[in-house]
């Protein structure tokens, strides 16, 4: 039987995936979301009688009856929640606190998305999710990564103290369709660069790695840990590192594109 299911930031990348999963699994969705970042060209595939879309900030309380709320609400890109950190921080508090008093109220299983960026500047590589990170809380990037860890340490006091079914997972770097080139992250910035002919910005010596995951894989993750019994935070993302400089190479051989790459220094806290 399909179950009623609140997705905040739901015209979001990442949670209109989500919603795309949830309803060919049969549940009802309610997607909520601001627009601040999010965008309804997201949603615009969902033809579902099941589906409804509210626009609402999450930083006031809302009062549904569902079965499972996933807060996904959150700019992730930091030329996003850099832009208006001090909203990037209501929404993470404010936003995860409204999600558990709803998910409280009506015996709720609620979902976190929180990141990588919880480890901050990491002085282990990789990171396992017993590592506390090393984070800069006066940082330009302490807005959302300290929010973001205020937000599980919520999450984990609501588990604790109420017997709230809680499931939290710490999202590394993913791309897929529906990511906005303008997001500032690495691979839609080297992407358009790369189409338009335009050097490819390495900040740093770009020997400092990521990992990327494909969306449809971060998704099918964050559904089988909500189908779990595990509260405890789980990283979600590929075990496969590849450094800044050679993932700058590959986008030049995969796209064709004669530009060059220029280095430039490494923004503050950048892990």
């Amino acid at each position: 039987m399909g179950m009623k299911i609140l997705i905040t930031g739901g015209a979001g990348f990442i949670a209109s995936h989500l919603c795309d999963a949830l309803l060919a699994r049969g549940h009802e969705v309610i997607a909520v979301d601001n627009l601040l970042t999010g965008n309804l060209d997201n949603l615009a595939g969902l033809r579902y009688r099941d589906f409804e879309f509210i626009r609402h900030d999450i930083t006031i309380p809302l009062w549904l009856e569902v079965d499972e709320v996933y807060n996904l609400a959150c700019p992730a890109a930091p030329g996003h929640y850099q832009y208006n950190p001090i909203k990037t921080t209501k929404t993470s508090v404010m936003g995860a606190i409204n999600c558990l008093g709803l998910a409280k109220r009506v015996k709720a299983r609620v979902f976190q998305a929180s990141t990588s960026e919880v480890y901050g500047d990491p002085e282990i590589h990789p990171q396992r999710e017993d590592y506390w990170g090393h984070v800069n809380p006066i940082g330009i990037r302490g807005v959302y990564d300290e929010a973001k860890r205020f937000s599980e340490a919520m999450v984990m006091a609501y588990h604790r103290t109420h017997g709230l079914e809680t499931r939290i997972v710490r999202i590394f770097n993913t791309y897929g369709n529906r990511m906005r080139l303008d997001d500032g992250r690495v691979l839609p910035n080297f992407m358009g660069q790369a189409l338009r002919g335009e050097p490819l910005t390495v900040y740093g010596t770009g020997d400092q790695t990521r990992s990327f995951c494909h969306v449809s894989d971060l998704v099918e993750g964050i559904v089988r840990l909500m189908e779990s019994d595990s509260p405890e935070p789980v990283n979600l993302g590929n075990p496969e590192e590849v450094t800044i400089l050679q993932f700058a190479k590959e986008i030049l051989e995969l796209s064709g594109s004669g530009s060059p790459i220029v280095f430039k220094p490494l923004p503050q806290d950048d892990p």
